[in-house]
Protein backbone atom coordinates (compact mmCIF):
# COMPACT_ATOMS: atom_id res chain seq x y z
CA UNK A 1 0.00 0.00 0.00
CA UNK A 2 1.52 3.53 -1.07
CA UNK A 3 0.30 5.07 1.70
CA UNK A 4 2.16 3.05 4.57
CA UNK A 5 5.60 4.32 5.75
CA UNK A 6 7.97 2.72 7.98
CA UNK A 7 6.97 1.98 11.63
CA UNK A 8 3.32 1.16 10.39
CA UNK A 9 1.83 -2.27 11.85
CA UNK A 10 0.34 -4.79 10.17
CA UNK A 11 -1.60 -8.09 10.84
CA UNK A 12 -4.35 -10.19 11.09
CA UNK A 13 -7.18 -10.38 13.14
CA UNK A 14 -8.75 -12.59 14.77
CA UNK A 15 -12.38 -12.74 16.48
CA UNK A 16 -12.11 -14.70 19.96
CA UNK A 17 -14.56 -14.88 23.35
CA UNK A 18 -11.22 -14.47 26.03
CA UNK A 19 -8.62 -12.07 23.72
CA UNK A 20 -6.29 -11.89 26.27
CA UNK A 21 -6.03 -15.62 26.80
CA UNK A 22 -5.91 -16.60 23.04
CA UNK A 23 -3.25 -14.10 22.52
CA UNK A 24 -1.41 -15.65 25.54
CA UNK A 25 -1.76 -19.12 23.84
CA UNK A 26 -0.35 -18.24 20.37
CA UNK A 27 2.14 -15.96 22.26
CA UNK A 28 3.56 -19.38 23.75
CA UNK A 29 3.04 -21.14 21.00
CA UNK A 30 4.72 -18.99 18.58
CA UNK A 31 7.28 -17.86 20.72
CA UNK A 32 6.24 -14.31 20.42
CA UNK A 33 5.63 -11.62 23.10
CA UNK A 34 2.04 -9.76 24.16
CA UNK A 35 2.88 -6.28 22.57
CA UNK A 36 -0.63 -4.41 23.92
CA UNK A 37 -3.33 -5.38 25.73
CA UNK A 38 -7.05 -3.67 27.10
CA UNK A 39 -10.46 -4.91 27.68
CA UNK A 40 -11.43 -6.29 24.61
CA UNK A 41 -8.16 -6.57 22.70
CA UNK A 42 -4.92 -8.36 23.02
CA UNK A 43 -2.02 -8.22 20.37
CA UNK A 44 0.88 -10.44 19.83
CA UNK A 45 3.72 -9.96 18.02
CA UNK A 46 6.61 -11.44 16.61
CA UNK A 47 8.61 -8.17 17.02
CA UNK A 48 8.49 -4.37 17.38
CA UNK A 49 7.70 -4.28 13.87
CA UNK A 50 5.29 -7.20 13.15
CA UNK A 51 3.65 -9.36 11.79
CA UNK A 52 0.95 -8.80 14.61
CA UNK A 53 -1.80 -11.25 15.45
CA UNK A 54 -5.37 -8.59 17.10
CA UNK A 55 -7.72 -10.61 19.12
CA UNK A 56 -10.73 -9.02 19.43
CA UNK A 57 -13.89 -9.56 21.78
CA UNK A 58 -16.66 -11.00 19.81
CA UNK A 59 -19.91 -11.19 21.15
CA UNK A 60 -22.06 -14.16 20.78
CA UNK A 61 -18.96 -15.70 19.45
CA UNK A 62 -19.19 -19.50 17.61
CA UNK A 63 -16.23 -21.66 17.25
CA UNK A 64 -15.81 -22.60 13.68
CA UNK A 65 -16.55 -26.40 12.76
CA UNK A 66 -14.06 -28.48 11.30
CA UNK A 67 -14.67 -30.60 8.79
CA UNK A 68 -17.08 -27.89 7.66
CA UNK A 69 -20.71 -29.01 8.23
CA UNK A 70 -23.74 -27.40 6.24
CA UNK A 71 -25.06 -24.43 8.39
CA UNK A 72 -22.32 -24.48 10.91
CA UNK A 73 -19.95 -21.57 11.27
CA UNK A 74 -17.06 -22.40 8.58
CA UNK A 75 -13.44 -21.65 9.45
CA UNK A 76 -12.98 -18.43 7.41
CA UNK A 77 -9.38 -18.39 7.78
CA UNK A 78 -6.34 -20.35 9.86
CA UNK A 79 -2.71 -20.18 10.45
CA UNK A 80 -0.19 -22.61 8.78
CA UNK A 81 2.87 -23.12 10.74
CA UNK A 82 5.92 -25.17 9.58
CA UNK A 83 7.64 -27.36 12.17
CA UNK A 84 10.70 -29.86 11.89
CA UNK A 85 9.06 -32.55 14.11
CA UNK A 86 5.53 -32.57 13.65
CA UNK A 87 4.28 -35.16 16.85
CA UNK A 88 7.06 -32.67 19.02
CA UNK A 89 5.48 -29.75 17.69
CA UNK A 90 1.67 -31.65 18.45
CA UNK A 91 2.94 -32.29 21.69
CA UNK A 92 3.69 -28.43 22.50
CA UNK A 93 0.66 -27.13 21.20
CA UNK A 94 -1.72 -29.90 23.20
CA UNK A 95 0.16 -28.71 26.80
CA UNK A 96 -0.65 -25.22 26.01
CA UNK A 97 -4.11 -25.99 25.43
CA UNK A 98 -4.80 -26.99 21.64
CA UNK A 99 -6.83 -30.19 21.05
CA UNK A 100 -6.07 -32.37 18.01
CA UNK A 101 -8.72 -32.85 15.25
CA UNK A 102 -10.46 -36.17 14.48
CA UNK A 103 -10.44 -35.76 10.80
CA UNK A 104 -6.43 -35.43 9.28
CA UNK A 105 -6.33 -34.82 5.98
CA UNK A 106 -3.02 -34.87 5.52
CA UNK A 107 -0.04 -37.46 6.73
CA UNK A 108 2.23 -34.32 6.69
CA UNK A 109 -0.24 -32.12 8.34
CA UNK A 110 -1.85 -32.01 11.55
CA UNK A 111 -4.89 -29.88 12.32
CA UNK A 112 -5.38 -28.69 15.49
CA UNK A 113 -7.72 -26.20 17.34
CA UNK A 114 -6.74 -23.27 19.44
CA UNK A 115 -8.68 -23.15 22.67
CA UNK A 116 -11.26 -20.91 21.13
CA UNK A 117 -11.71 -23.41 18.32
CA UNK A 118 -10.22 -21.89 15.46
CA UNK A 119 -8.25 -24.53 13.13
CA UNK A 120 -4.48 -24.39 13.01
CA UNK A 121 -1.91 -26.74 11.54
CA UNK A 122 1.04 -27.86 11.75
CA UNK A 123 3.09 -28.83 8.48
CA UNK A 124 6.25 -30.49 8.76
CA UNK A 125 9.34 -29.23 7.81
CA UNK A 126 9.35 -29.74 3.87
CA UNK A 127 5.87 -29.91 3.18
CA UNK A 128 3.36 -27.74 3.10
Amino acid sequence: MRSRTDGMWWGTTIEAPDPSSLARFYAELLDWHIGHEEPGTAIVAASPQGPFFVFQQAEGYRAPVWPPVDGAQRPMMHFDFQVGDLDSAVAEAVALGATVAEFQPQESVRVLFDPAGHPFCLCRDGDQ
